[in-house]
């Protein structure tokens, strides 16, 4: 009886995968300017896995590989450090976020952060999300083109400030809100965000980038130390079921709480993560659907007819593959890691390109075509659908963003008739962190018959 005959595999090799080469300014204004482009051009030329340096001292290998998002997702979290990955955003978020933790750190402020998100609590914000959702859809404009973006913004901030800040007046709201929406909108300036990747931040000028930038975050620093001080002076009040005060008091194993330091950072991590991605998700949703009638006519038939919400469910997750509002997922190495063909050493940032992954024929059969189908007639794959992440970083608020995204397109789909749009597709544009429709993600509508 003979042995079947098996090849070897491969070998690996310690070397980095090539990658673009050029001006490091040059690469970091393609990297800004042209978001999905860049990474499909280098995928082209490269494959898999390829080598970025886009600042110094920061070596980045993008993959795009199923099998090497399950490695990144299995392996142990304290050689692959998602904190560390993720401290471009210190300056925004503080030093003191759970984007920005790693191990032990981390793990208390997740363990802390949790109970506010359980799903049975969430529900109770329903009411509050549809409210806020009715009053800005009132205001659209019948029978002329708009962009959908502003409105998003405004309807995600407000669930924010109301939700999670507890705030339920309209003097309260814009006090706390407007120097929140100033910090926010400035990120998305982006020849502003590309002066603050290539300027030191160290003992700024007032008036250069990283000074202009320091103040728009102390005068956000303000509102919010103010909502932490005043609600620990009434913390314990009958009628504070929201967010903050949950937060507040929360406790750790040894019985301690946060402090208003990590409340501070945690509040800027909602804000940011909560507020600018569900509203990018929420335009892209919109703008996929005027473009696709006989989409946009089923899903209107389901939620006008009180029917299940898989096609709705579907709909979302379709638009968040194939137009993702986070590019990618970030590790930081403290030890080489065999990952595909290569083994990267420590220190390199391994980086998994969440657009890349989306669009993989073999994964998603012609997969620049919008078709919700694909997870009515197969679920979203744990290594293959990832736009909240994965592991033991997967996002906290991804239920929350999921059920706001429900609350907001059933209210839109239940009051106005959606016209469709023979135009060309919105191109990626970028807004922070954030990948959003260029054009705002501009659409038609009529009230429903």
């Amino acid at each position: 009886m003979s042995a079947t005959a098996v090849a070897p595999a491969p070998p690996r090799t310690a070397a980095l995968p090539p990658g673009p080469r050029g001006p490091r300014a040059l690469l970091l204004a393609r990297f800004l300017t042209q978001p999905t482009g860049f990474f499909e051009d280098c995928h082209k030329r490269y494959g898999d896995y390829f080598t970025l340096q886009l600042a110094s001292g920061r070596t980045q290998v993008i993959c795009s590989d199923p099998e090497a998002v399950k490695t990144v997702f299995t392996a142990d979290p304290d050689h692959l450090l998602a904190g560390k990955s993720n401290e471009i955003l210190a300056p925004i978020l503080g030093t003191r976020s759970v984007l920005i933790l790693d191990r032990g750190e981390h793990l208390r402020q997740r363990r802390l952060l949790l109970p506010p998100f359980h799903g049975e609590r969430m529900k109770n914000y329903a009411e509050t999300m549809r409210e806020i959702a009715e009053r800005q859809v009132a205001a659209w404009p019948r029978g002329e083109s708009f962009p959908t973006q502003p409105s998003m913004q405004a309807i995600t901030l407000e669930v924010i400030l109301r939700t999670v800040f507890g705030l339920d007046d309209e003097e309260g709201l814009e006090r706390v809100g407007a120097p929140l929406r100033r910090l926010l909108d400035a990120t998305a300036n982006l020849p502003w965000l590309f002066a603050l990747q290539v300027t030191s931040s160290e003992n700024p000028r007032p008036r250069s980038p990283w000074g202009r930038f320091n103040a728009l975050v102390a005068a956000a620093d303000a509102v919010v130390y103010e909502q932490i001080r005043e609600r620990r002076a009434h913390l314990g009040e009958d009628g504070h079921d929201d967010i903050l005060s949950l937060l507040l008091e929360a406790r750790d194993e040894d019985g301690e709480g946060l402090t208003d330091l990590e409340l501070r950072d945690e509040l800027m991590t909602l804000l940011l993560a909560g507020h600018e991605t569900t509203a990018s998700a929420l335009s892209w949703t919109l703008e996929r659907l005027v473009r696709h009638p006989e989409m946009l006519a089923r899903l209107e038939a389901e939620v006008r007819g009180g029917e299940s919400e898989e096609y709705l469910d579907a709909t979302i997750k379709e638009t968040l593959r194939l137009r993702p509002v986070v590019p990618a997922v970030g590790r930081y190495l403290t030890a080489p890691l065999e990952i595909g063909p290569h083994v990267l050493p420590e220190g390199v940032y391994v980086n998994l390109s969440i657009v890349l992954l989306h669009r993989r024929p073999d994964l998603y059969p012609d997969p620049l075509a919008f078709r919700p189908e694909r997870f009515l007639e197969r679920p979203a794959g744990t290594y293959e659908w990832i736009p909240f992440g994965g592991g033991v970083r997967r996002c906290l608020g991804a239920s929350f963003a999921l059920f706001e995204m429900k609350v907001v397109l059933r209210e839109i789909l239940e009051r106005l008739r959606l016209e469709p749009e023979a135009g060309p597709d919105e191109p990626v544009g970028r807004r922070a962190i954030t990948f959003t429709p260029k054009r705002g993600g501009r659409i038609q509508v009529e009230a429903a018959a």
